[in-house]
């Protein structure tokens, strides 16, 4: 593919046929799961939220107890995290209990190593 950049330009910019595939390729792709996933992870409070499960499995009552947030606010972000299977849970006795999921460990590491942020 031969692209004239703008009309002072002497040169043309080229881009051998198969990159010109790969690229056609990638703008057709479906991103919606990553869109998804951006869209969880851009609210500070589910990052926190992550941040904590990162340190130990947690109730949602000391979740509760260690921020300003309601019970059924920090239950609707813990559903849009179990959702994303960032987090998941199990019921101890009357008690349900979250932690991070193996792709949840992994994002957090990802982002700690792409952001140099101590999690």
């Amino acid at each position: 593919m031969t692209i004239q950049v703008n009309e002072r330009s002497q040169e043309p910019y080229i881009l051998p046929d198969a990159t010109t595939l790969k690229v056609h390729e990638a703008m057709k792709e479906d991103v919606n799961n990553l869109v998804s996933l951006f869209k969880v992870l851009s609210d500070p409070v589910r990052i926190r939220i992550l941040k904590a499960l990162h340190i130990s499995e947690l109730c949602v009552c000391v979740l509760v107890e260690t921020t300003d947030y309601k019970h059924s606010a920090l239950s609707y972000h813990l559903k849009l995290l179990k959702d994303a299977d960032l987090v998941d849970s199990r019921r101890d006795k009357n008690f349900q209990i979250y932690y991070l999921t193996e792709p949840g460990k992994k994002m957090l590491r990802a982002i700690e190593s792409s952001f140099k942020k101590e999690i």
